[in-house]
C-alpha cells in the first residue's frame, strides 16, 4: 500500500511525512471517523513541535489547484509518547527590571503674585518668574480662578504663556474669585502661587497708593517718652482697607491707636517705650489691589556712664585715664565721651575734652602741687548719660625735686648742642581757656629759646607768655580763638647748633 502525498502545510504542522494519497482518495475522499481519545490528543502533542520549529510556520501554503487530502486516524501515526518539548516563553530568560530614572524636578512657585487692575468683569495680575525651573525649560504659566466657597478650580488659559502679565476675561460683576497660578515646564506643574485675599469684581477708580512723607522714609526717632503722632496719606476708590501690623502681627492696641479717614490714617502713640521701636507695615488694599509702605521707628534715651574709669599713671603736668564702654547705650549708637576734671581747692568741674572718640586719653596742663579728680560722661543722639564715671583715686602734681650732686669725675668738656629731650604734643583746647605748650631742652650753653606760629616769630605779644626753667620751656596762650590755631615751632639755638620740635593746636569754639 502506497503512503498518499501531504500537502508542505500538513507537513509543517506535524512535522512528520504522511503516507501518498492514492487516486481514489484523490476522486473521493473518505469520511473523516471519529476520532478517538488517543487521536485527539495527536495535535495537542504535535502543537509544541511547531513552536520548536517555527521557521515551518512560515513556509507558503500548498497550492490551491488540487484539494488538499484529509488524513485519517489510519494513516495519521501517533505521536510517541514522552516529556513534551519546552516552549519558547519558557527557553527564554526573564529580562532584568532596568533602573528608574529619577524624575526631573517641577519649576518653584512663581513670585510676587498681585493685582494690577480690577474693572467691572477682568482682573489684571502680575507676577515674578519662579527661582528655579528645574532641568526642563520652561513652558509658561497656568492661571487659574476658583469661585469663594467653592473647591473647584478652573484654568483660564488652554495652552501655558510666557508673559508675566495676564488679564482674566468674561468675569461676572459681584462675582468673589480666587485666583492662583502655576509655572510649567515638561518635568511637571509647580506647586500654585495663591492670592491670599479673595477678588470682588467691581471697578476700582482709582489703584491704592501710599504717599509716604519724605521724613518718615528714614528711620524716626523719638526720645523715651515722648509721643508719637504720625499722618500718612493714601488714595483710592472705592474706600481702601487700611491695614497696621508689626512683625506680621497686629498692634496692641492698648498702647498704639490708629485712626483712618478717607484720604489717611493716623499712628499715635501716647509715650513711648523702647519696646515701641521696629518696623510698622502699613497695608492700603482694594479688592485684592494693594500697596505697602513701612514705617520704621526708633524709640531712644541716654546711655548709662562709662565703666572702670581708672587714673593709669600720673607725670609732670600730665594724667593718663582709661575707661570702658556703658553697658547700655540708650538704644543709640555712642558718639563719644566728655571728660571734666576738677582742683580740690575750688571743688569746681571743667570740661577738658569732649566728644572722646576712644576709651582713653591724657589730660595736661595741670597745675603743680594741685590734686584732681576726674570724671567721664557717655554721649549718644540722645544726649550725655545722666551719671558720670568718677576716678576713685586722686592725681596729685607733685613738684620735681632737685638735689646737689657734688662732683665724682674730672672735669670734662660740657659743651654740647641743643637737643630737645620731649617734643610738643598736639593740643585741641576750647576757645577763651588758656593753654600751655611744654617741652624740655638741653644744651650747653645754654641755649635761646625762639617761639614761632607758622613759621613766624612770636614777639612781644600780651597773649603770649614764653618761659624757660631747668630746661622746661613754656608758652602760655591766653584765652585763646580758633584764629590762634596752627602750628606752634620751639627752636633752641647756641653756637654749637640748633634744634626745633613742632605741634599743632586746634582751638574748638563753645558749644
Amino acid at each position: 500500500k502506497h503512503p498518499l502525498p501531504q500537502p508542505s502545510g500538513f507537513a509543517a504542522m506535524t512535522g512528520k511525512t504522511a503516507p501518498p494519497a492514492t487516486d481514489s482518495d484523490l476522486a473521493a475522499p473518505k469520511e473523516e471517523p471519529v476520532p478517538t481519545p488517543k487521536e485527539e490528543s495527536a495535535p495537542a502533542a504535535e502543537e509544541p513541535l511547531a513552536a520548536e520549529h517555527p521557521s515551518a510556520m512560515e513556509q507558503p501554503a500548498a497550492p490551491t489547484d488540487e484539494p488538499a487530502p484529509v488524513p485519517t486516524a489510519e494513516t495519521t501515526p501517533a505521536p510517541e509518547e514522552g516529556p513534551l518539548a519546552p516552549t519558547a516563553e519558557q527557553q527564554a530568560p526573564a529580562p532584568e527590571p532596568k533602573p528608574e530614572k529619577p524624575k526631573a524636578e517641577p519649576p518653584s512657585s512663581p513670585l510676587s503674585l498681585a493685582v494690577e487692575e480690577v474693572s467691572e468683569n477682568s482682573v489684571t495680575l502680575t507676577w515674578k518668574a519662579p527661582e528655579q525651573t528645574g532641568q526642563s525649560v520652561l513652558d509658561g504659566y497656568v492661571v487659574e480662578i476658583c469661585k469663594d466657597g467653592s473647591t473647584d478650580w478652573t484654568a483660564v488659559n488652554e495652552e501655558p504663556f510666557l508673559s508675566t502679565r495676564y488679564t482674566i476675561q468674561d468675569l461676572s460683576s459681584g462675582d468673589k474669585i480666587h485666583i492662583r497660578v502655576k509655572a510649567v515646564s515638561a518635568s511637571g506643574a509647580s506647586v500654585p502661587a495663591t492670592l491670599e485675599q479673595a477678588i470682588l469684581i467691581r471697578e476700582i477708580l482709582q489703584l491704592p497708593r501710599i504717599r509716604m512723607p519724605r521724613h518718615l522714609r528714614q528711620t524716626y526717632v523719638r526720645r523715651v517718652g515722648d509721643a508719637v503722632n504720625v499722618m500718612i496719606p493714601f488714595q483710592g476708590k472705592p474706600q481702601p482697607e487700611v491695614i497696621w501690623t508689626k512683625g506680621g502681627q497686629p498692634l496692641d492696641a492698648s498702647r498704639i491707636n490708629i485712626r483712618n479717614t478717607v484720604k489717611d490714617t493716623i499712628f499715635y502713640i501716647r509715650e513711648a517705650q523702647r519696646s515701641d521701636s521696629g518696623k510698622y507695615e502699613l497695608v492700603v488694599r482694594i479688592n485684592g489691589a494693594e500697596d505697602k509702605a513701612t514705617l520704621d521707628i526708633r524709640v531712644i534715651e541716654p546711655p548709662s556712664p562709662p565703666q572702670n574709669l581708672k587714673l593709669v599713671d600720673v607725670w609732670g603736668f600730665n594724667v593718663a585715664l582709661e575707661w570702658t564702654p556703658p553697658t547700655d547705650n540708650g538704644n543709640s549708637e555712642i558718639k563719644g565721651y566728655m571728660v571734666q576734671k576738677s582742683d580740690k581747692k575750688s571743688g569746681k568741674w571743667f570740661t577738658v575734652l569732649e566728644r572722646c572718640t576712644r576709651t582713653s586719653c591724657t589730660i595736661s596742663d595741670l597745675i603743680i602741687g594741685n590734686a584732681y579728680s576726674f570724671r567721664v560722661f557717655a554721649e549718644n543722639a540722645c544726649g550725655l548719660s545722666e551719671k558720670p564715671a568718677i576716678t576713685s583715686g586722686v592725681a596729685h602734681i607733685k613738684k620735681t625735686k632737685t638735689s646737689y650732686q657734688p662732683e665724682k669725675f674730672p672735669q670734662r668738656d660740657m659743651m654740647e648742642p641743643p637737643k630737645f629731650t620731649q617734643p610738643l604734643t598736639d593740643r585741641t583746647t576750647t576757645r577763651g581757656y588758656s593753654t600751655h605748650l611744654f617741652c624740655c631742652v638741653r644744651g650747653f650753653p645754654q641755649p635761646k629759646i625762639i617761639w614761632m606760629k607758622n613759621q613766624m616769630e612770636i614777639r612781644e605779644d600780651p597773649k603770649y607768655i614764653a618761659m624757660i626753667e631747668q630746661g622746661v620751656c613754656s608758652l602760655e596762650i591766653r584765652k585763646p580763638n580758633p584764629f590762634d590755631g596752627g602750628i606752634y615751632t620751639c627752636k633752641a639755638v647756641n653756637p654749637l647748633g640748633e634744634a626745633s620740635v613742632d605741634c599743632k593746636l586746634d582751638v574748638k569754639g563753645k558749644i
